[in-house]
């Protein structure tokens, strides 16, 4: 087997199959990249059982063949060569990496031994456009749980209904909701949780026009993207009725400009960064929203803002983390808070322009 292929194009292609290798299992042909040759192309594949990638990229045949390469070891040494063309000559078990006056000699594995790329039979599907597709899991997947024993609050809900995309997230002490439009599918009541690391994953490829195809299968999820196939596990286990937690009313609402905010809120919580609880003093008189933080031994904080406040006076505590993780998920120049009482959560929504919907748990104030 040998092959030639620009640096950049076998890095990008690496880039992209590594995310499915995998670090813990103890077969060392999992953490490996399948390599085959295919007329003009190559086809790279990794797999941790769970997640499957395939990836295509243009290369130069000159004997066909199939192996399997260690994978982190190989994706540093392609990091490490020239910005040039890149020479593979594989024989049975090993593989001579050149790269203008760079050798490199390695072990390979058997490509035998490989797990082949699963079969997933589609019930449904549907296409979104990638750059929306992207954004929207940023603003909701970071907020999944991290807790290995609540599966499914580790997962992100994509539902389709009547051409509105909405992906929802919550660990349960806060829930992100955002919506989109799309062209009009053929699938109907399009739903499954899927794991948020491996949207997050997703979210990170290079972004283009090329839109995004999502598939669905009983237990898995196909996704497609330029060409790039992602194979994962759907989670099990029944959503939370995250619904019946959003507010149909408010007590007190505020209108302010959102980097004022955010970096007012910043700075009230430079006391105690790691465990900040920030509290919102709301007046309807003066029109003005009151930011204050304590810190026991260390001092205390305090910041008055100008808003467009309706309804009644409030005061609430948050956490200065989850604020800040929702106030940086809205993109337009305001945001809305609203709230109804100390003891109730707050929902921050997206001015005019933007369907995003943030409600976070209050926490007790002095």
């Amino acid at each position: 087997m040998k092959f030639s292929i620009n640096k950049t194009e076998l890095q990008n292609a690496l880039a992209v199959v590594m995310k499915g290798t995998s670090t813990r299992s103890t077969l060392p042909i999992l953490s490996g990249i399948y390599i085959e040759t295919q007329q003009d192309s190559l086809l790279l594949q990794a797999t941790d059982l769970e997640l499957s990638i395939q990836y295509h990229t243009s290369a130069l045949i000159d004997e066909p063949g199939k192996t399997v390469l260690p994978g982190k070891l190989f994706s540093d040494i392609v990091k490490s060569m020239p910005d040039a063309a890149i020479h593979l000559d594989i024989n049975d078990n090993s593989a001579v990496i050149t790269c203008d006056t760079s050798s490199f000699s390695i072990k390979t594995l058997s490509a035998d031994d490989f797990p082949g790329f699963p079969h997933v039979d589609i019930e449904q599907e549907i296409s979104v456009p990638f750059d929306a597709f992207a954004s929207m899991v940023k603003r909701v997947a970071r907020i999944v749980s991290k807790d290995e024993s609540r599966g499914v609050l580790q997962g992100v809900l994509i539902t389709l209904k009547e051409n509105q995309l909405r992906l929802v997230a919550t660990d349960s002490y806060r829930v992100a909701v955002t919506d989109a439009e799309i062209q009009a599918s053929e699938a109907a009541d399009f739903q499954a949780v899927i794991l948020g690391s491996f949207l997050q994953e997703i979210a990170s490829l290079p972004h283009s026009e090329s839109p995004i195809s999502i598939a669905l299968s009983e237990n898995q999820i196909v996704m497609k993207y330029q060409d790039t196939v992602f194979i994962n596990r759907r989670i099990e286990g029944n959503y939370p009725n995250y619904q019946q937690l959003l507010p149909t009313s408010y007590a007190t609402r505020i209108e302010i400009p959102t980097d004022i905010l955010i970096a007012a809120v910043k700075r009230i919580s430079l006391l105690s960064p790691n465990n900040s609880c920030v509290k919102f003093d709301i007046n309807v008189d003066s029109q003005t929203l009151q930011l204050s933080s304590v810190a026991q031994d260390v001092g205390s904080a305090q910041e008055m803002l100008p808003a467009t406040v309706l309804g009644e006076d409030n005061v609430i505590g948050f956490n200065y983390t989850y604020i800040i993780d929702g106030l940086t998920s809205i993109m337009t120049d305001k945001v809305i808070f609203e709230m109804q009482a100390p003891n109730k959560p707050g929902v921050l929504k997206a001015d005019l322009g933007e369907d995003y919907l943030y409600l976070v748990m209050p926490v007790k104030t002095d």
